[in-house]
């Protein structure tokens, strides 16, 4: 059934919503995770154009998929990981056109309407442009 799981992860707390369900999920399929983590501060969206150096915030996520890949495959799961560099939507939507992605396991905030109007939401955009199932878990306040 779902054999590759993509995992977009925020570097938050709110990461610990998701992992914690996939986690039971990939168990029972025996799934792999694809965790993905967007920079999308001004140097990681301008980093390609203005051939820029790698900036703090962009080490530290690339850190923090590094410790969280490694605490998954201690617990025996298959795991690899991206750090893109972006507008989050379209960079998920990137990695599930370029990858056997089965499953898209990500959070959602419960933005109501107002919100979404003046933020945009990742979630909506993503569910709209791809054709896989998208698991949305709210985050635990």
């Amino acid at each position: 059934m779902y054999q590759n799981i993509l995992i977009p992860l925020e570097n938050t707390a709110a990461d610990a919503t998701i992992l914690a369900h996939v986690r039971s999920l990939a168990r029972l399929t025996k799934a792999r995770f694809i965790l993905l983590h967007v920079a999308d501060g001004w140097v990681a969206r301008n980093y390609d154009q203005l051939q820029l150096q790698e900036s703090e915030e962009m080490r530290e996520d690339r850190e923090y998929l590094a410790k969280i890949e490694r605490e998954l495959q201690a617990e025996g799961f298959e795991t690899s990981s991206i750090l893109a560099k972006g507008e989050p939507a379209t960079e998920i939507i990137k990695v599930v056109k370029a990858q056997p992605i089965d499953l898209i396991a990500m959070t959602t905030h419960g933005h109501r309407f107002l919100s979404d109007l003046f933020h945009g939401s990742t979630v909506t955009k993503v569910r709209h442009q791809v054709e896989i199932p998208v698991l949305l878990l709210k985050v635990k306040a």
